[in-house]
């Protein structure tokens, strides 16, 4: 199917289901996911609290850090600027107002209130702009809040900006780190690789030992990633990110030990992605420290 078709299909639903409250909505998503029952009086394992978390958790600096540019201040003035991707154009509003001339012959486009409203041009000489424009602006229209009811992304306001591509030493993608830190404390690194071919996820402790599980895609013992050489450094950043938030993921790529900052996500997996074994959702679960009323 085509790519654009699905992507309306899917956000159709979610529109459908839009006059549905939220807690209806989000113990249907976690029935129609993970089976079972959603656990709101007690939860205990990772999935429950994200679901809690959704519901119940209204920073309203989470807006600020769900906005891809807006919390690019927030980075800026909790460890600097020079770990951020450099912007290479935008922010726009419509997809009208991107002149591609003007842009360098790679770049990557990205929504500013979503999440996987991402294009990549490898090389202009290529790339379809036409098409990436008609991706991007049926991103611009839809309101993200209704795809998992995810509190921070709730009102932001939809744009359009280009970053400057970014490649590692592999030559081919960009590896994510992901960082689930609980106030401040990282405590389990996941590792995305082969996205484009055969997408796998490893995970590992803060001090590089292999975690034998997985959340949602298969890990692969036999792929053991390189220790970053600045793994401490990315500890740190990470740290720095996530202090007063009860729980984040921090997403950074690594270039030849340059450190980069991708995201703060407050809802992995919008609290929907299985763990195998069972009990390792549970131990991620136990990280998470919400309050008792």
């Amino acid at each position: 199917m085509n790519e654009i078709i699905r992507d309306k299909l899917t956000h159709l639903i979610y529109v459908l289901l839009s006059p549905i409250d939220d807690l209806s909505f989000a113990k249907l998503q976690y029935k129609f996911v993970n089976g079972g029952t959603l656990n709101l009086k007690n939860p205990v394992t990772f999935n429950d609290k994200i679901q809690w978390i959704k519901l119940y958790d209204h920073n309203p600096d989470y807006h600020k850090l769900a906005d891809k540019l807006e919390v690019r201040k927030f980075v800026t003035d909790r460890i600097g600027a020079e770990y951020l991707i450099p912007v290479v154009g935008g922010p726009w509003d419509s997809c009208d107002d991107i002149d591609y001339d003007k842009l360098p012959n790679q770049f990557v486009l990205k929504c500013t209130h979503d999440s996987g409203g991402i294009v990549i041009c490898h090389n202009k000489d290529s790339f379809d702009s036409k098409r990436a424009s008609r991706f991007l602006g049926n991103r611009l229209k839809r309101d993200y809040y209704l795809h998992g009811r995810e509190w921070a992304y709730k009102g932001l306001v939809p744009r359009v900006y280009a970053e400057k591509y970014l490649v590692d030493e592999s030559g081919t993608e960009l590896k994510d780190y992901k960082i689930f830190c609980f106030d401040g404390v990282p405590k389990v690194i996941q590792v995305d690789f082969g996205r484009f071919t055969k997408h796998e996820r490893n995970l590992y402790t803060p001090e590089w030992e292999y975690i034998p599980a997985q959340i949602k895609y298969p890990t692969n013992p036999r792929h053991q990633i390189t220790r970053p050489e600045c793994l401490r450094e990315m500890l740190e950043v990470a740290s720095n990110l996530s202090k007063g938030l009860t729980q984040a993921r921090v997403d950074l790529y690594v270039i030849y030990d340059k450190i980069y900052f991708g995201e703060i996500t407050l809802y992995h997996g919008s609290g929907c992605e299985k763990f195998n074994p069972t009990e390792f959702g549970k131990t991620m679960g136990d990280y998470i420290k919400i309050p008792k009323k």
